[in-house]
Order: C-alpha cells, then sequence, then structure tokens
C-alpha cells in the first residue's frame, strides 16, 4: 500500500552563527545559555577547587525571535516581538539563525499577542 502526503508547510532548522556573520536586521534566537560558576559547588567532579566550570543549558526563551538592532561585538543588542530591548553578550549565550519565514510569522503572532 503506497500513500502520498502533500504539505504546503514549509519546514527548516535554525542555524548556528558565528559572531562574526552576525548582521543588523536579521532574525536570531538565544540556543543555550551558559553559566560559569567555581568547580567547589559542584560535587563529584574531578576539577581542582579553583577552577570555574561552565554549564550550558536550555534557554527558556529558545526559539523565540529576536531582531539585530546593534552590534559591538561581543555584545548585541535585540528587540523582542514584545518591544523588549536587550544586549545579549555572545560569550554566555549561543544565538542561532533563524529562516524568515518562521521569524517573521511568529514575530506577528506574539505582535497581536502582546497588544
Amino acid at each position: 500500500m503506497k500513500s502520498r502526503t502533500t504539505t504546503t508547510e514549509h519546514n527548516s532548522l535554525a542555524a548556528t552563527v558565528a559572531p562574526e556573520d552576525l548582521q543588523c536586521g536579521e532574525f536570531v534566537a538565544v540556543l543555550n545559555d551558559i553559566v560559569e560558576m567555581p568547580s567547589f559547588l559542584m560535587r563529584d567532579f574531578d576539577v581542582s577547587p579553583e577552577e570555574t566550570v561552565r554549564v550550558r543549558y536550555c534557554s527558556d526563551q529558545a526559539g523565540t525571535p529576536l531582531k539585530i538592532k546593534a552590534i559591538c561585538l561581543p555584545f548585541v543588542f535585540v528587540k523582542s516581538a514584545y518591544g523588549h530591548q536587550q544586549t545579549i553578550d555572545i560569550r554566555q549565550s549561543q544565538l542561532v539563525r533563524l529562516d524568515q519565514r518562521y521569524a517573521r510569522k511568529v514575530w506577528k503572532k506574539l505582535r497581536r499577542k502582546s497588544k
């Protein structure tokens, strides 16, 4: 038995982007945040107490489009669909470039929701 499925949806992937490739006006999202803490706070690790441990975790805002307004590496100034503005230190956050179609669709929905 053969079956066919047709879809009009456009599937895409968020792509990791090097900091020097970021451009004003494009949509990005925070994928991961990085926290540094002293290793003496971590138990059962074979690390010197003087060393710093970097912990990567998934952002609670992962996938939410942010529009780049200004760049002065390592800082990126962005605006959310809700109108909030923030500066992201890319040494502490991993950014991904979003597909334009996805970003614009989500951006419009979030703007309507915030009004």
